[in-house]
């Protein structure tokens, strides 16, 4: 009974009136092609294909799920013919050079398609999706014939891509991975181990997969610092870039999940398969970054995904269901009860909701047009653009997750009884979502990395790129009357982010466990920071066109309120988070570990 809308208007608003992007193409080296009239046309076309071909499937994925037969793995009914339209429709190659057969479009393009496609049917869009961190990856470290070889049918979406990181006894911790390659005379490697948690490892969408898989080359050094790289396909490639014999790898089962089961995650077992290096020997882990930050960026893309349907789905759900009547009077006299959209607490979830999305929305773009820049931009700008990638990478995987999640048990809630019910979709909603806070790096790792690397290993350099920034927007509307609340509460909280982050590093000098202690609220009181920063650009962006006179009134004006209600009533998370991070590491540490449980 779920039901999924494009966000088509939303989207717009955020890329075209407060990010600029057309703009933006007009200034990024080779986006020629990407005019309004040509990014629209995409837009609605994708929109289409979310709504009419992925979504009616979500549900279909999550009741029927994977199959798994003798390391066979068949996908859920209709997903095979979706991707099917979905390579015909050339989306695979929306983002990628038109030199190994791409259409050359930016970064920024895809990931709008990308946003519709996942809201609609997370568990399908992992297919593609594992593929583009492949082809990124390659794109960046592989030889020129690995790029022939594999980098075109990836792109043309004929074949799809797997990353193979961790294995049963070393989590995120991959300095332990056992897997060995051994050089062979021909210049490949036979790889022999064991990979878990390997989502669409193996499928029937696509005739070949093409595994990035971490290995150790026998006598490499022992931890990171003895990692390779390896491309490993499913089947050879012959002479002529063709799919050739069986390698030596295997699917050995599925895994039963919570959650996301139109998405088969496979342990994948390589008997002496023959793979070929990627990049220099013992740099896996600097080039696999390449793959794994795609990665992040598309799993801060579901926190995304989960709060959109969440929010659409709940709000026609409360605008439809009759309880109690308001404290105030009836609001509907003429039926039996109220909608509970005139509720407070129902108002105060649905527009929790509303400010995660259309606050992650816009998180998420910013960073798109950065990736952009780090690809096509001039030397200055690919330098700015990395560092600021650098500090917003973990903060929007590990933030739009958390949040994600919290929206998705908000529009559970809103349901009642009934979102318990699995016709209604929302507790699927809420068990696909919990994996997002889990893969591709926990919340306390993503944490870790924010302050440990990013900022205290940085002298806080790249923090400071990013409150410059908004240093700078505060100053230039200092004399905005009516953007005061937000710029004023702003500035403070900017400035407040610098001085916690040097009361923290200088505890940290004192005891390096007091990073490891702060690390999770840190990074939620600067995700709440920086939606703070684009709740304030959209707030004045919709001021701007209210005082013009537009048309879309309402559009607008919800705008405005719901950048009130972020900064009143949920920006005062960060008073918490401060107190928490600043309280030390003895509340955590000082308990004997014998004393945690008493049987």
């Amino acid at each position: 009974m779920s039901e999924f809308k494009a966000p088509l208007r939303d989207i717009k608003f955020v890329t075209e009136e407060v990010l600029n992007i057309h703009e933006h193409y007009a200034n990024l080296s080779g986006a020629d092609e990407a005019t309004p009239d040509m990014v629209s046309a995409i837009l609605e076309e994708g929109a289409k294909f979310s709504e009419r071909i992925l979504a009616p499937l979500n549900r279909v994925g999550d009741e029927q799920g994977c199959t798994f037969n003798d390391g066979v793995v068949t996908t859920p009914d209709g997903f095979k013919e979706a991707y099917a339209q979905y390579v015909e429709g050339g989306w695979p190659s929306l983002a990628h050079p038109e030199a190994v057969g791409g259409q050359g479009l930016p970064e920024s393009l895809g990931l709008m398609v990308t946003e519709m496609v996942a809201t609609a049917n997370w568990s399908w869009s992992m297919y593609p999706g594992l593929s583009h961190g492949a082809m990124n990856t390659l794109e960046s470290h592989g030889t020129e014939e690995q790029k022939q070889t594999y980098l075109t049918k990836l792109v043309s979406g004929e074949w799809t891509g797997t990353m193979c990181l961790t294995e049963p006894h070393c989590g995120t911790d991959l300095g332990m991975l056992k897997t060995k390659a051994e050089p062979q005379e021909d210049g490949s490697y036979c790889i022999t181990g064991t990979k878990i948690f390997i989502s669409a490892g193996e499928h029937d969408l696509a005739e070949n997969i093409v595994h990035i898989v971490l290995a150790r080359i026998v006598g490499a050094p022992e931890g990171t610092k003895g990692i390779s790289l390896f491309v490993v396909p499913k089947y050879s490639v012959d002479a002529n870039g063709e799919k050739g014999e069986r390698n030596d790898l295997s699917c050995g089962s599925i895994e039963h999940k919570m959650g996301i089961h139109g998405n088969a995650t496979c342990v994948m077992n390589f008997d002496g398969a023959k793979g070929f290096l990627i990049g220099p020997e013992n740099k896996g882990l600097n080039c696999m970054f390449t793959f794994m930050n795609t990665a992040r960026l598309g799993t801060a893309l579901q926190g995304l995904a989960h709060t959109e349907w969440s929010l659409q789905n709940s709000v026609a759900y409360a605008r439809d269901r009759l309880q109690m009547r308001a404290l105030s009077g009836p609001k509907a006299p003429d039926k039996a009860a109220d909608p509970i959209i005139v509720h407070p607490d129902v108002r105060r979830m649905l527009l929790t909701q509303k400010a995660f999305a259309e606050g992650g929305r816009a998180l998420i773009h910013y960073c798109s047009l950065l990736v952009d820049k780090t690809k096509k931009g001039t030397d200055e700008e690919q330098a700015e653009a990395d560092e600021l990638m650098s500090l917003l990478t973990p903060i929007a995987k590990a933030f739009l997750t958390e949040t994600g999640f919290e929206s998705a048990n908000l529009g559970m809630q809103v349901f009642g009884g009934h979102g318990y019910i699995a016709e209604w979709g929302m507790e699927q909603n809420v068990r696909d979502c919990r994996i997002s806070m889990m893969y591709e790096g926990t919340t306390g790792i993503q944490a870790l990395d924010l302050l440990g690397r990013k900022v205290l290993m940085t002298q806080g350099a790249t923090l400071k790129r990013f409150t410059k920034i908004i240093h700078k927007f505060c100053k230039e509307h200092k004399g905005n009357k009516k953007a005061k609340a937000y710029i004023s509460e702003l500035d403070k909280l900017n400035s407040q982010w610098g001085d916690l982050t040097m009361k923290i590093g200088m505890k940290a000098m004192m005891n390096k466990e007091e990073v490891g202690a702060a690390s999770v609220d840190y990074l939620m009181y600067s995700g709440y920071v920086v939606l703070a920063y684009f709740w304030a650009r959209m707030a004045i962006t919709a001021q701007e066109k209210l005082a013009e006179g537009t048309e879309e009134k309402g559009f607008y004006k919800a705008k405005v309120q719901t950048a009130d209600f972020y900064y009143q009533r949920i920006l005062p998370r960060t008073l918490t988070h401060a107190e928490a991070m600043l309280s030390g590491a003895g509340n955590l540490l000082d308990m004997a570990e014998e004393d945690f449980l008493y049987v």
